[in-house]
Parts: structure tokens; C-alpha cells; sequence
């Protein structure tokens, strides 16, 4: 069985400006959970799409019955890989992001979709869809509702830093349409240990775009 989760919600800006924000997000005061951001992929299409793959490192604190099931010294910090596809034409930001590690436990994917608002003008509409198993026999529906109320929570906390990315974007001419013209080149080949041997497994094994 998995959970499903879906939700909709309004932001109160433009399109472009919420873009330039999202690459911008972290570090901010409500997500201290995100210790790592790395660009491992990057790519301009021939249609002017930007797609790009991230991977970032998370903390991964348990509840205590949830302890049993983690060998002594396993990580206990999360990875997590996010596609995402800008899309200047129709002027979308589709986002897929999963888990990479303790997928035994639990495994979360989820899909956003950020889009122009076609009944309010400068707004920006948010559609968030999330999927949560377990394959921990006998425990799998207690874990999946942990894993949703901690995903809610965990929401909640991106949102506000969106909101906080947004209140301190600057206009320095970053729009989707400028990242497309001009390749960005955030390279991630100083990434160490854990994350730069993650990070190649996800380039040489790679999932569907989104």
C-alpha cells in the first residue's frame, strides 16, 4: 500500500519571481533540516527547456519506536534527488524529488508543479502531490503516517522559506528566460564523500525527467 497525498494552494506572486526564488531558497531560517545543495546536471533543450537535477542532504530524525529498525551507525541523514523541468513557454516549474537512501524504511516521492494562475493575474498556482510506502512488514501503516505528518510538517517549513526567498529576492535579472539564454554553471565536482558517490549514481543511473 502507499499514502497518497495531494494539495493546492495560491502564491501571492509572479510567475518569474517565484522561479528565481525557488533556486534560491536555501539557506533560509525554516529549513535548517537542509544541510547540502549540489547541481550534479544542468541542461538547456532544443525546445528552451532548463532541466536540471540537485541533490541535497537532509536530517533524518527519528521517533524512538522507528529506532529498532536502523542498524547501529547507519546515516542518519536522508538524500534526496530533485529533477526539475522550467518551462519559459508555458511557463511552468515541474519538480519530482525521492529519496535515495533508508528507501526500506521509507520511501517519498513527490511532484510539484508551480504555474501561472489563469483566473488571478500574478498569481502563481501550486500543486503538490506526494506518494509515502514502507517495506518494513507489520509496522508499513504506522510508518506511512509518520512519514505524512512529517512531510506535511516538512511542507509547511518550504513554503515559509519560499515566502522568505521571495521577501529578500532581489531584481538582479535572473528570470527563467535569462537562466536560458545564458547556461548555468553550478558545478558540483567539489562535493565530497557520501555526496559526490551518491551524486554519480544518479548520473550514471538516472531517472525519468519529470
Amino acid at each position: 500500500m502507499v499514502k497518497y497525498f495531494t494539495s493546492k494552494s495560491d502564491i501571492g506572486d509572479t510567475w518569474d519571481h517565484v522561479v528565481s526564488a525557488f533556486w534560491q531558497r536555501y539557506p533560509n531560517p525554516f529549513s535548517t533540516h537542509v544541510l547540502t545543495e549540489d547541481v550534479v546536471y544542468r541542461e538547456v533543450t532544443t525546445d528552451h527547456r532548463l532541466l536540471s537535477r540537485r541533490l541535497l542532504t537532509k536530517t533524518n530524525r527519528l521517533p524512538r519506536w522507528a529506532e529498532r529498525f536502523f542498524p547501529t551507525g547507519m546515516s542518519r541523514s536522508v538524500y534526496i534527488v530533485e529533477d526539475s523541468i522550467v518551462d519559459p513557454v508555458s511557463r511552468s516549474l515541474t519538480t519530482y524529488t525521492w529519496n535515495l537512501n533508508h528507501t526500506t524504511l521509507m520511501s517519498v516521492e513527490e511532484r510539484c508543479v508551480f504555474r501561472d494562475s489563469e483566473e488571478l493575474p500574478g498569481v502563481t498556482q501550486l500543486k503538490r502531490e506526494a506518494w509515502i510506502s514502507s517495506g518494513i512488514y507489520g509496522f508499513s501503516r504506522p510508518i506511512q503516517e509518520f512519514g505524512l505528518a512529517r512531510f506535511k510538517n516538512n511542507q509547511a517549513k518550504s513554503m515559509k522559506g519560499l515566502e522568505y526567498a521571495l521577501s529578500n529576492l532581489q531584481d538582479t535579472g535572473e528570470t527563467p528566460q535569462r537562466l536560458l539564454r545564458s547556461p548555468v554553471k553550478e558545478a558540483s565536482d567539489k562535493a565530497k564523500g557520501a555526496t559526490k558517490s551518491l551524486a554519480s549514481s544518479t548520473t550514471k543511473n538516472p531517472r525519468q525527467y519529470v
